[in-house]
C-alpha cells in the first residue's frame, strides 16, 4: 500500500513524522530558543480574596483583571522588545494559610515574575513573606501600612529587613486625619467606644491610633480586643452604653459588624451614637445594604472612590469611566476595590516599564523602590514613604446615605478630602441619628 498524502500539501505521513521529530530534536538541542520564547513572556501573579468572609474586596476583580488583560492584549513594550504578559489570579478564599499556598505556587510552579497581592492583612502579609523567602518582586495594597510592616517583623528606627516586598497606601496618621477634620465639626460628648479586633488590623490601630485620638482631647472606652468571629456583644454594648459614648469607631470584618450593629440596635446603644465611623467593613454597598435602615448615615473610609481625578496610565480609563463600565457590565453598584486593584496593576506595570530587563528579579525589585508614577489611585512616590519599601496612599472619609432617586439603596458620598486635596468634597458629614 502506498503511503497516504497530507490532502493540502501532499507529504506523506512518514515525511510529516520524520519533520517533526527533526523540529523537536531541534529545539530540544538549542535550549537557547526555547528560552528566548519563554523569556518573551511575563508572568505575573494576582492574589485577591474572592470568597469567604472577606469577598467583599475580591468582588470587582475579574471586571478589572479583564480590563488589564484587554490592555496588555497585544503585549507590553519594553526596551523595543515586546513581552507577552500573562495574568494568573487566584483566590485566596479568605483563608491566610491558603494565601501562602497559592503564592508559593505561582513561584515555584508557574514560576511568576512579579507578585501583586490585594486587601487586608489575611492575604497580604502570607503572600508578601512567601515573596521575601523566595525572592520574588512582590507590591500589594488596601491594609495599614503599619501592619503590614511592623506586623512582619520591621522594627521602628531599624533598617528595613525586606528586599522584596513593597506596599502603598493608607496608614494610621491618614485614618486619623480623616477622623478628626469631621469630628471636630460636629457637636458631641467626645466620647469613643472603640472595638478593635485581635488580629493584624485591629492591633496596629488600637497602638497608633487610640494616642492620637486622647492627645486630641477624645476620651477613648475600649472593651479590649476581640476575636474575630465572635457572636455575642453585650458586655460591650454594656459598657458603650453605660458610659454615654457617641461616636463608635471599629475595624471589623463585615460578618462580625453586622451581628454587633444589630444587637446595638436592640439593646439601645444606635440611639445615643452620633457619630458611627468604621473601617474594613462598610467599605462596599453589599455590607451596608445588610444593614437595612441600620446602614444610612454610617460614616466610612475610601482608599479609593469613582471622584478621585486620575487616569489608569494602562487603562487610560478615569474613575467614572471604569465604574460605569462595571456596572454595565455586570448590573451591579460600584465599589471602590475597582480603584484599588487596578492601582496596583497600574504600579506593577509602571516599574516593568523601567527596566532594560524585565526578567531580571533583582532589577525589578529595585526599580518598584525607586517608583515614582500615577496611577487611577493618585499619586505614587515609593521614595518620600514613612518607612523603607512603603508608599503613602490617602483615606477619605465618606458617608453612606439612603438614595432618594436613583438605580442604588445607597450612594457613596465624599466627606472630606484632608489627605488628598485634589479629590472632590461632596457634602459635609451627617449625624448617625440625624
Amino acid at each position: 500500500m502506498k503511503h497516504a498524502k497530507n490532502n493540502q500539501n501532499g507529504i506523506s505521513r512518514r515525511q510529516f513524522t520524520l519533520s517533526a521529530l527533526a523540529g523537536t530534536a531541534l529545539f530540544a538541542s538549542n535550549p537557547s530558543f526555547a528560552e528566548s520564547k519563554t523569556d518573551q513572556i511575563i508572568r505575573i501573579g494576582f492574589i485577591s480574596p474572592r470568597t469567604g468572609p472577606l469577598a467583599g474586596f475580591g468582588k470587582t476583580d475579574p471586571y478589572v483583571l479583564s480590563q488589564a488583560r484587554e490592555a496588555l492584549k497585544n503585549g507590553l513594550t519594553i526596551k523595543n522588545v515586546n513581552y507577552s504578559v500573562e495574568i494568573l489570579d487566584r483566590d485566596t478564599q479568605s483563608d491566610p494559610s491558603r494565601a501562602a499556598q497559592l503564592a508559593k505556587d505561582l513561584i515555584n510552579n508557574e514560576q511568576v515574575d512579579l507578585m501583586l497581592a490585594v486587601s487586608t492583612p489575611e492575604t497580604i502579609n502570607p503572600v508578601s513573606d512567601a515573596c521575601e523567602a523566595a525572592g520574588i518582586p512582590c507590591i500589594s495594597t488596601v491594609m495599614p501600612w503599619e501592619a503590614w510592616y511592623f506586623g512582619r517583623g520591621a522594627k521602628p528606627g531599624e533598617p528595613s529587613p525586606f528586599k522584596w516586598t513593597f506596599h502603598f497606601g493608607f496608614g494610621v496618621e491618614e485614618f486619623y486625619q480623616a477622623y478628626i477634620s469631621q469630628w471636630a465639626l460636629l457637636e458631641t460628648n467626645k466620647k469613643v467606644g472603640v472595638m478593635y479586633p485581635n488580629d493584624a488590623d485591629g492591633n496596629a490601630i488600637r497602638r497608633a491610633l487610640i494616642p492620637k485620638l486622647e492627645a486630641a482631647g477624645y476620651s477613648i472606652v475600649d472593651p479590649g480586643p476581640y476575636e474575630t468571629g465572635t457572636t455575642d456583644y453585650t458586655s460591650q454594648i454594656a459598657l458603650f452604653k453605660r458610659e454615654g459614648v457617641e461616636i463608635f469607631n471599629s475595624f471589623p470584618i463585615p460578618p462580625d459588624f453586622a451581628a454587633f450593629w444589630r444587637q446595638a440596635a436592640q439593646q439601645g446603644l444606635t440611639r445615643q451614637i452620633k457619630i458611627c465611623q468604621i473601617a474594613k467593613t462598610g467599605l462596599f454597598p453589599s455590607d451596608i445594604e445588610a444593614l437595612g435602615g441600620l446602614g444610612n448615615n454610617i460614616g466610612s473610609a475610601a482608599y479609593w472612590h469613582k471622584a478621585f481625578p486620575y487616569r489608569s496610565p494602562l487603562t487610560g480609563q478615569n474613575g467614572v469611566e471604569l465604574c460605569d463600565g462595571y456596572e454595565a457590565a455586570t448590573g451591579k453598584q460600584w465599589t471602590q476595590q475597582l480603584g484599588a486593584s487596578l492601582s496596583l496593576i497600574d504600579a506593577g506595570i509602571e516599574a516593568l516599564r523601567m527596566l532594560s530587563d524585565p526578567k531580571d528579579k533583582a532589577a525589578l525589585a529595585a526599580a518598584i523602590g525607586h517608583l515614582k508614577t500615577t496611577t487611577i489611585g493618585g499619586p505614587l512616590d515609593f521614595t518620600s514613604g514613612p518607612v523603607p519599601n512603603v508608599a503613602f496612599g490617602p483615606i477619605i472619609g465618606t458617608q453612606w446615605i439612603k438614595s432618594e432617586e436613583g438605580p442604588h439603596q445607597f450612594d457613596y458620598v465624599i466627606t472630606e478630602n484632608t489627605t488628598d486635596k485634589n479629590v472632590p468634597v461632596q457634602r459635609k458629614l451627617a449625624l448617625y441619628n440625624s
